[in-house]
């Protein structure tokens, strides 16, 4: 995402309000996801419509849906009025509104349906719920003409980005703190293995695409408009993810990948936080597979095919790998350097899997009760829900929470370890 310039913050909005309300569209098996986590959707299409509603002497139109907790006899509609551009990019436009009946602020991001391409996005997002994710409360189709077709996702609004407050930090000339480079990290690797467990790839693992809450610290994964569900004996696209934050296998033309290539992006995304900068900025693929060899060295042929077995042979020049110390320009803690090493390698099959990471050491300090951040407490990181016990081993699941929170609820336990009792 990146942000707009007033002028073209101003026209877009009024293209989200005014909507072209001779049109109706229907739901698009409108759903909402109710507070204990189940899902409850509507039984068949319901008709939204365009209202026009008046705030602060203007005249301004409101997007109507249905609200899905309700039955088809007694559904109240839903009125989310355009507030303001916080985004866009390729796939549209994302506004923050407000839900007129409850006063809530929503993110809506509306998307142009293409019918070209597959758009799995809303059928993901159905299907994921986890509170390092963000929450898809509503969805509904919207026509801008009977040609243009656009899906509108209702999401919970996070008012920053990992990348936004980087950009905030550097302005300042200050380091990201290393205790939330910690936390932040935390949670994206238990973000990705949840993701991972469901056999779902993100594919976009970058900065913009990681929401925070400044005073809670919880981050949250957003935009899940190039992921995939992984079905076996089906290849992918190897041009797919932002290019600093492209696995090396998809340079290589990879099409037989997996959750390798999200942790590869999110040890990117750690040592850009560490260094102040991308820590691979290439100008194009080929480029971006120099940078990659200038810090990690040149792959050796083993290393290539397994990357991509198909892969043709290319001539690099040879490199030695850059220890990780001498990468950074100050000093490191060296459990984050190991971490680094084991996440950054060439052979996917070797690097740590998203839940092997959430037990390194590193993240030790978080594993501390007393564990504390501008002197408030953490937020809860280890509420691991059954999906995402069941896809931990036993001995790996001790490590990564802590005696003292396995002991405070039972229902932390691995069912593993219950069988054995």
């Amino acid at each position: 995402m990146v942000d707009l310039h007033t002028s073209c913050q101003k026209d877009l909005l009024k293209e989200f309000d005014q909507n072209n309300a001779k049109y109706r569209s229907q739901t698009t098996g409108l759903s909402r996801v109710s507070t204990q986590g189940s899902r409850l959707s509507c039984p068949g299409p319901a008709l939204t419509r365009l209202s026009s509603n008046t705030t602060d002497n203007q005249s301004r139109q409101s997007i109507k849906t249905q609200d899905s907790r309700q039955t088809v006899e007694d559904r109240k509609p839903m009125t989310f009025a355009g507030e303001k551009i916080i985004g866009n990019g390729s796939f549209g436009v994302i506004y923050q509104a407000r839900v007129a009946e409850t006063g809530e602020v929503v993110a809506v991001k509306k998307v142009y349906q293409d019918r070209r391409y597959k758009n799995r996005e809303l059928q993901i997002m159905q299907e994921i719920n986890h509170c390092n994710i963000v929450t898809l409360k509503y969805s509904f189709l919207t026509h801008d003409s009977p040609e243009e077709v656009y899906l509108n996702l209702v999401m919970d609004y996070v008012p920053e980005t990992i990348y936004r407050v980087f950009k905030q930090y550097k302005k300042q000339k200050q380091h990201f703190p290393p205790l939330l480079i910690k936390l932040y990290s935390f949670q994206m690797f238990r973000a990705l293995a949840y993701l991972h467990s469901l056999n779902i790839l993100h594919r976009d693992f970058k900065p913009q695409n990681l929401l925070v809450d400044k005073m809670s610290h919880i981050l949250k994964v957003c935009d899940f408009g190039s992921s995939k569900k992984l079905n076996k004996g089906e290849n992918n696209v190897a041009y797919i993810c932002s290019r600093y934050y492209r696995a090396p296998e998809l340079v290589f033309g990879s099409t037989n990948y997996d959750g390798a290539i999200d942790v590869w992006s999110a040890g990117c995304i750690i040592g850009e936080l560490l260094l102040g900068e991308p820590l691979f900025p290439g100008d194009s693929t080929m480029d971006q597979m120099i940078e990659i060899i200038k810090k990690l060295g040149t792959p050796t042929q083993e290393e290539i095919l397994e990357m991509n077995p198909k892969a043709q042979q290319q001539k690099f020049p040879k490199i030695p790998p850059k220890p990780w110390s001498k990468v950074f320009k100050t000093k490191v803690d060296p459990l984050v350097l190991d971490l680094l090493e084991k996440v950054l390698m060439y052979n996917p099959h070797k690097r740590l899997t998203a839940v092997e990471a959430l037990a390194h050491p590193y993240f030790d300090e978080l594993r501390d009760e007393g564990c504390k951040v501008d002197g408030k407490d953490l937020p809860n990181l280890f509420d691991f829900s059954q999906q995402e016990i069941g896809a931990i081993q036993p001995d790996l699941y001790e490590k990564i929470v802590p005696s003292w929170a396995r002991m405070s609820k039972s229902r932390f336990s691995h069912p593993l370890k219950q069988q054995q009792k």
